[in-house]
């Protein structure tokens, strides 16, 4: 009976629908059919105003209700017809009625469906609704930033009451549509060119214009004063901005803001430098490449040497770890952001509101300081997974990993690595080549899942080449720990279509992912959402706009190199943010896996525009063929780049191959700057270089374009000028 009701209302929206523009509502709606209709409007008010209202009214909630086309004429017209107080009466009533009109129709005809299909999608967005649906409503009327229409059937279709959707509906249009009145009783007086430039007719539409910049700034300041409200503001600041986290994002904003000469604080519990330096990108790369040494040792053959079995020391291997750390410590030390103007606090950072930062020392001491703004950059920690049985045989991580493995003399000869994305990847080639018997555990059906099905391919050839047992779509299920003969022996077991594995090993190594340290900075006691990561606008604000985040801790990347470039937008949006505030540009960010060969990508991928239904080209180049390649003996990888079909603009590029991460810049710097293949094609690379697998993708891209019809023509020619002995030999006017 329910459904049957809705199909007749749905029927007779429809027809209501279809007769308006049928009988040319819409031409009839328009800025030239208002001052056309004026004079007869005119008359019949002064036969009958009231019938004229509540006429014109009703047509004004028929429209809205339809949400059709055309009800900022008729605000307009409300102020040419009736002036300004009796068209804004009519207006803001006929508006806020049709509105809630709309609304049910919506809520009768389409909530139930959308919830019962995306209830758990829907779920935050009906308990922020249920919480602050009132201030939410009533920000869209202040600011239509979405059109008025669309605002009345979504909210149809979360949990906010019609009676609360009426009163925030009619106070929140209230001055735009007094704004429109107000133009529309000025339009009423144009009769003539110089009435177009007279003051009250370009005061009006000067209004027009400037309303939706003041209505900004009105919101604005409605939002700081609601989320601030419980907070009492000092009267002055110690500083101009606290830091909270000395890693990539942390250093480089209380680098920028000393630069400019604010008064900035740094404070760091641990170590300088965060994870890159002491636990992620510097140490994995110093094994790396001890690894890519050790393994080109044993094929020295292939570049006509002799092969041999490298010879080395573990804990000398994990010494040298340890001395590059250090030898690139100085660029993040204390004393070096010291000299830069940056005072540098050790200890851990709490925000007690949102001006208020409480720094405690190793030692128990505390001191509170007062800031303008703060920058949260605390980071992220690897992800252990709740395993049963994993603290009794013990663990490492990517993070522990090298403090523990420095204290072996020799490398655990079975290891066992939980993980199979880009750091577990590294991880397991790495020490595979180091002489270790590698198992690699993957639940997902492959390794590096995020890139291209041939790309994680060619990665798990390349780990298997080198040893690892890689084990994909197996699941850990547990881990055991057994007493033989007075030895321990440690076991996890995997599954993988329901038959059990067991896996004995004599170290294991968590690289699951990583995850925003959320915990112990204030976050929770000031109310800052948090998911995943710290809950951040376009602009890095919280929800407070005095407070930001960055880096690893705001996400969405986990990259080095994103959060230095998220800095610069923590750090100038925080200091200078009063007068202009800057959006992060996320468009063009480069990733690399460094493991041999490397894998380095910006953009999209194949994968990617496929899920995102992004219409492409891809124009391959196999590495194969380079001459630099094939003397290096690298001779293997591939550029592959997604373009706009039948254009050189760049979607996104894939490389697989000896120095991917290099020689991607090249793509990077064109996608930045809209530069396409054919501005690739044209720029000399030097031969021989790796390089030039670039400029020869562009090539191949540009053979695949050529224009056929054009080329036939020149054939005909060229065998034209063959046979005819006639045909000039030179241009006109050229020396022989």
């Amino acid at each position: 009976m329910k459904n049957a009701k809705r199909l007749v209302l749905l029927v007779l929206l429809v027809a209501l629908a279809w007769a308006f523009f049928v009988l040319d509502g819409p031409q009839w709606l328009t800025l030239a059919g208002l001052k056309a209709g004026l004079d007869q409007f005119s008359a019949w008010k002064n036969i009958s105003p009231a019938l004229l209202g509540l006429a014109f009214g009703g047509v004004y909630v028929l429209v809205t209700a339809l949400s059709l086309p055309g009800a900022a004429i008729l605000t307009l017209a409300a102020g040419a017809i009736f002036g300004l107080l009796w068209g804004t009466v009519i207006a803001s009533f006929a508006s806020t009625l049709g509105a809630t009109l709309a609304f049910w129709s919506a809520r009768y005809l389409l909530r139930d469906w959308v919830q019962a299909r995306f209830g758990n999608r829907l779920k935050p967005i009906n308990e922020g609704v249920a919480r602050d649906g009132a201030f939410y409503l009533f920000t869209l009327r202040l600011v239509p930033v979405f059109p008025f229409f669309l605002i009345n059937l979504l909210m149809g279709l979360v949990p906010i009451r019609s009676l609360t959707f009426y009163w925030v509906s009619q106070l929140g249009m209230l001055a735009g549509t007094l704004v429109y009145v107000n133009a529309g009783t000025q339009l009423a007086q144009i009769d003539s060119l110089a009435g177009i430039v007279s003051p009250g007719v370009m005061l009006s539409f000067v209004l027009l214009g400037v309303f939706p910049l003041i209505a900004k700034s009105v919101l604005g300041w409605l939002q700081r004063r609601r989320v601030y409200a419980r907070w009492t503001r000092p009267r002055s600041y110690d500083r101009n901005l606290i830091v909270i986290g000395a890693g990539a994002a942390g250093l480089v904003t209380a680098y920028i803001g000393a630069a400019v000469k604010a008064r900035v604080t740094l404070v760091e519990a641990h170590k300088m430098g965060g994870d890159c330096l002491n636990y992620g990108c510097v140490p994995n790369k110093a094994l790396i490449k001890s690894a890519k040494l050790a393994a080109q040792m044993r094929h020295a053959d292939h570049y006509g040497l002799a092969a041999v079995a490298p010879q080395f020391s573990f804990r000398q291997v994990m010494a040298r770890v340890h001395e590059v750390i250090r030898a690139i410590a100085p660029h993040d030390s204390v004393e070096r952001y010291q000299s830069l103007g940056v005072e540098v606090l050790q200890g851990y950072g709490r925000v007690i509101d949102p001006w208020t930062v409480e720094i405690e020392a190793a030692d128990g001491s505390k001191q509170r300081l007062t800031t303008r703004s703060i920058v949260i950059a605390a980071g992220a920690q690897p992800v252990v997974p709740p395993l049963p049985g994993l603290d009794a045989v013990g663990y490492v991580t990517s993070d522990t990993l090298w403090d523990t493995f420095a204290q072996l003399d020799t490398a655990p000869a079975r290891l066992v690595v939980l993980g199979g994305g880009p750091i577990g990847c590294e991880l397991s080639q790495s020490f595979a080549r180091l002489g270790c018997s590698v198992t690699q555990i993957e639940m997902g059906p492959r390794i590096m899942a995020r890139e291209d099905v041939e790309v994680s391919e060619l990665a798990r050839a390349s780990l298997a080449r080198d040893g690892v047992d890689v084990l994909t779509g197996h699941k850990a299920l547990r881990c055991e720990r057994e007493e033989r003969n007075g030895t321990t022996h440690k076991y996890i077991v995997v599954e993988r279509e329901g038959v059990e594995r067991r896996i004995e090993f004599d170290a294991l190594v968590c690289a699951v992912g990583r995850v925003a340290r959320l915990q112990g900075y204030g976050l929770e006691a000031l109310g800052i959402p948090t998911q995943r990561t710290v809950v951040t606008n376009e602009y890095l604000e919280t929800l407070y706009p005095n407070i930001y985040a960055a880096g690893d801790v705001a996400g969405p990347y986990q990259f080095t190199h994103t959060a230095a470039h998220q800095a610069w937008y923590a750090a100038v949006n925080a200091l200078f943010g009063h007068f202009k505030r800057f959006k992060v540009d996320y468009s063009v960010i480069p990733w690399a896996t460094f493991i041999d060969p490397e894998v380095a990508r910006v953009g999209l991928n194949e994968q990617e525009a496929k899920e995102k239904g992004v219409a492409y080209e891809a124009t391959r180049y196999g590495i194969d063929d380079l001459d630099r390649a094939i003397a290096d003996g690298a001779a293997y990888g591939l550029v592959k780049v997604l373009t706009v079909p039948g254009k050189d603009r760049i979607l996104g590029v894939t490389i697989v191959g000896e120095h991917a991460a290099d020689l991607l810049a090249e793509f990077v710097l064109a996608m930045r700057h809209g530069l396409g293949l054919s501005k690739i094609l044209g720029t000399i690379h030097t031969y021989p270089t790796l390089a030039e697998a670039n400029k020869y993708a562009a090539g191949e891209w540009k053979r695949a374009h050529a224009p056929q019809q054009v080329l036939a023509w020149l054939q005909r020619y060229h065998a034209w000028r063959r046979k005819n002995h006639n045909a000039p030999l030179a241009s006109p006017g050229t020396k022989p």
